[in-house]
């Protein structure tokens, strides 16, 4: 398959035609690749369901797993869904357009290609002018994971896409660097209470300040499998390095002396080592492949840098990676959720 690959770094009169070109390819039943501020997302018609076939087979993702459905409005919404809860319209009132994904009863009219065959399905506003205007050129509400091959870190550089996906995929739009680097916050508004079932950058704590007690999903921080998988990221292994991935925990102290030690005993043996730590931390170590995924002052910043620094480690062939655990709060929850998840709930 020969993909059409167009740049946009803004939104002009120069630009608006290329992105109709690839918008045509969406009404065409066809594959699109677009930027969002969290990942790159991989769309196509929700409402068609052969389209959302293509999805699965370019990622190479499991047709159980469910799909976002992606909006340019919120009157593209109520034609999706069963109805809209009252406290699912003040969530988007506060958050959208924004990463927070709504999950509601759906309508008739979504396909169960698109929801793993539940009765309920994801629905979210992005952020982002190119995503906007793609979606809004388009005439339907796309359905979009992200855009990587199944498993693999998700995409938040034009270059992470082209090296899963071209060829794969009927279109591109390829524009800056994501905002955010970690997907979007999912929640569900069909129980109460409420349950976050995949953090993100909004926070629970945010979340709690509209809707007052909120859930949060066992899978999110532990090694387990809902009995309904309601959300992308609750079952199958997701965000991993092609090296092993594992996460060392303990004190600072101890974490220190783990990888230490670990480096010490790869020593000389014919592996790619590798060590995920910290501005604070990279001083720490004397050997392997040193990266940092930022100040631990700013969980913000090391959440986005999470799905490049492993994609780099890859780039550098590393086979075996040492992670440091981050602590637990209100803002690290999303980044540990996906470290975990990429590190296949790998500790030392």
């Amino acid at each position: 398959m020969k993909t059409k690959i167009i740049n946009i770094e803004v939104l002009d009169e120069s630009t608006l035609a290329d992105l109709e070109a690839v918008a045509s390819l969406i009404r065409s039943g066809g594959t699109v690749v677009f930027p969002t501020e969290t990942v790159y997302g991989l769309g196509a018609d929700a409402l068609n369901p052969q389209a959302i076939k293509k999805i699965f087979a370019a990622k190479g993702r499991p047709d159980d797993n469910p799909l976002i459905v992606h909006v340019a409005s919120l009157d593209d919404v109520k034609p999706l869904v069963a109805n809209i809860p009252e406290q699912a319209k003040k969530l988007m009132q506060v958050f959208w357009p924004g990463p927070l994904t709504i999950i509601m009863e759906k309508a008739a009219s979504i396909p169960t290609e698109v929801t793993g065959g539940l009765n309920t399905v994801g629905v979210r506003l992005p952020d982002h002018p190119i995503a906007q205007a793609f979606i809004k050129m388009a005439g339907c509400p796309i359905a979009a994971p992200s855009a990587n091959r199944s498993g693999r870190p998700s995409p938040t550089q034009g270059k992470h896409v082209l090296e899963d996906l071209d060829g794969r995929v009927d279109g591109m739009i390829l524009s800056a660097d994501t905002e955010l680097g970690l997907e979007s916050t999912v929640i569900d508004m069909t129980v109460e209470p409420p349950v976050v079932l995949r953090p993100g950058d909004i926070t629970l704590a945010e979340l709690r300040e509209i809707l007052g007690e909120v859930a949060v999903s066992a899978n999110v921080t532990e090694n387990v499998v809902p009995e309904k998988i309601s959300s992308p990221g609750m079952k199958y292994t997701h965000y991993s390095p092609k090296g092993e991935l594992v996460v060392v925990k303990g004190s600072p102290e101890e974490i220190r002396d783990k990888i230490n030690r670990a480096l010490s005993h790869h020593k000389g043996k014919a592996m790619t080592i590798g060590v995920l730590a910290s501005d604070e931390t990279m001083g720490f170590y004397r050997e392997g492949l040193i990266i940092s995924l930022g100040s631990r002052n700013d969980p913000k910043e090391m959440a986005k840098n999470l799905f490049s620094r492993l994609r780099t480690f890859d780039e550098l062939g590393v086979e075996k990676i040492f992670a440091e655990d981050i602590p637990l709060n209100n803002e690290t929850l999303a980044l540990i959720n996906r470290l975990y998840k990429a590190a296949g709930y790998a500790f030392i």
